[in-house]
């Protein structure tokens, strides 16, 4: 794992620890990503547009800036609150794998109770799953890969590798530049 702490005392454990609490509970993951994209958000912002009820909205708040994920950003009434960026790398003693944990893929595992195929995707092949999906939607939307050489590469079906691939594009196009100015249709025609 390599970053720097959010906390004073630089302590990447417990950093650690509060980013696997947004990887396992999609909620959560669905508030910071939330507040990442607002930039700012009162509670009520988060009560509105999240749809969640009061206590839940300040509970789940009051967690994110307990952890060190979320700052309070106007001590005035009513409080304003923002995310902190997130850049975290694990790697793996199994197969030698690098992860990295970043708002898009807390984004993605947040869009996981709403969307079915992201959920899917998750309880068979695990937030490390996910995570190298999401690298393949990134590459597929910049026309470097095709969702059957995803398929190939992670041995699984074309069919699941083109439907997390449609899951998760609308989180690549909101988190990383993928080339504008190729379409998506002169894509398809591409990754075919």
């Amino acid at each position: 794992m390599s970053r720097t702490s959010n906390r004073p005392d630089g302590d990447i454990v417990q950093d650690f620890l509060s980013v696997a609490d947004l990887l396992a509970e999609p909620q959560l993951a669905q508030l910071y990503a939330y507040l990442a994209r607002e930039s700012e958000a009162t509670v009520q912002d988060v009560m509105d547009d999240l749809e969640l009820a009061q206590g839940t909205a300040y509970s789940y708040v009051n967690r994110l800036v307990d952890a060190g994920l979320v700052d309070v950003t106007d001590d005035e009434q009513p409080r304003r609150y923002a995310a902190r960026e997130i850049d975290l790398t694990v790697t793996t003693t199994a197969g030698d794998r690098e992860y990295t944990i970043t708002p898009a893929l807390i984004d993605a595992v947040g869009r996981r109770e709403t969307d079915a195929d992201i959920d899917t995707y998750i309880h068979r092949h695990g937030v490390a799953g996910l995570a190298t999906a999401l690298t393949y939607a990134v590459a597929r939307e910049r026309g470097e890969v095709t969702y059957r050489l995803m398929a190939e590469d992670l041995d699984i079906s074309p069919l699941a590798a083109e439907m997390i691939l449609q899951a998760l594009r609308p989180v690549v196009h909101e988190h990383y530049e993928t080339g504008a100015d190729v379409s998506h249709a002169t894509q398809e025609g591409v990754n075919e």
